[in-house]
């Protein structure tokens, strides 16, 4: 059986039908001897969106503070980001409403064979590759008119508004991000929205991670670095789960309830020429809670070419990364991406 053929079964199915833990979820990684570990309280700054705004008085100081927790952790919990706290939880509630709906429901929207979008779980790239807890639905937010409403699901009936809603919200606040990542760098604050071309997109991933019999053996999902430009996450509001890496330790990261935690992706990484780094992370497995989240990535046009902006490199900073197109296939197994870009 080739490695695409093999489907496995949704962990919730596994769960709810009581079967025997598969060995294809025993995490094998340098790191493993961390899992189920009460592990230390990320110290992941707040940013506050409202003061990036280029009329508040303190925006030098919250740019200053931007560009100091990108290069330190790699991501930002953002608060007054101007999405509603009801329209936070709407979303929220509507994703835990589709992952209870019946699996016959839930299968209609199943992803099809080396298609990434849909419903399903890991997409198995080689049979050697160990398995995330957690099941998936993947779907093309923007533009609009990139949809697949097929995949959309019907049920619970107010989904698909409630998603609309929240993608234009999201757009809007990663707009304000890498604008004031730009300028935090002392960049034009359009360098980056400029090279993220003509028809950038989002994707919206929701996760779901079912109670885990050996949350000491797998992981929801492995350890990361997301191909992105940035991924805007809404975390559960009651159970954790997050795990950022920070100078080779690993730390939990804390839900705020009305915060949004935003992660540098690879394509920044690239694009501040190193200024910001990419941030590692992965998903604990729970052994007695579900857990959902929604993790929306942004994605430049394919057709753009991302390098390293120009005013980053000079005499004294040498150029880290090699110009790239199209990087979201640059996908290897096993490989952290964005070294292929290094110079």
């Amino acid at each position: 059986m080739s490695a695409s053929a093999f489907v496995p079964k949704p962990v919730q199915e596994q769960v709810e039908s009581g079967e025997a833990f598969s060995a294809r979820y025993i995490y094998q990684g340098p790191d493993r001897e961390t899992l189920g570990a009460r592990l230390p309280l990320a110290d992941i700054p707040v940013v506050d969106l409202e003061k990036l705004s280029s009329a508040n008085p303190d925006r030098d100081d919250e740019l200053k503070n931007l560009r100091s927790a990108l290069s330190s952790w790699g991501c930002v919990q953002a608060v007054n980001h101007g999405m509603s706290g009801s329209l936070m939880e709407e979303m929220r509630e509507a994703t835990k409403s589709f992952f209870a709906t019946p699996k016959e429901e839930k299968h209609k929207y199943a992803r099809q064979e080396k298609m990434f979008e849909g419903y399903g779980n890991d997409m198995v790239l080689s049979q050697e590759q160990v398995l995330d807890w957690t099941d998936r639905l993947y779907l093309t937010v923007t533009p609009a008119s990139h949809r697949k409403l097929k995949f959309w699901p019907r049920n619970p009936p107010s989904f698909r508004g409630v998603l609309n809603e929240y993608a234009e919200a999201t757009e809007q606040i990663g707009e304000v991000i890498l604008k004031s990542m730009a300028a935090s760098l002392g960049l034009d604050e359009n360098c980056f929205l400029e090279m993220y071309g003509q028809v950038p997109k989002m994707y919206a991933r929701f996760n779901y991670y079912p109670p885990c019999p050996r949350p000491d053996l797998a992981l929801g999902v492995k350890p990361h670095a997301d191909r992105s430009a940035l991924t805007i996450l809404l975390q559960d509001k009651d159970v954790e789960g997050l795990q950022v890496e920070k100078d080779r330790q690993w730390f939990r990261v804390p839900t705020i309830p009305d915060a949004l935690l935003v992660n540098v992706g690879d394509q920044i990484e690239i694009m501040s020429n190193g200024e910001f780094r990419s941030v590692v992370h992965r998903v604990s497995a729970n052994g007695a809670r579900e857990r959902i989240s929604v993790a929306v990535f942004c994605m430049p046009d394919k057709e753009s070419e991302i390098e390293p902006a120009a005013g980053l490199v000079d005499e004294n900073r040498p150029r880290l990364y090699k110009k790239v197109k199209n990087y979201y296939q640059h996908y290897k197994p096993g490989k952290k991406t964005i070294d292929d870009a290094k110079i």
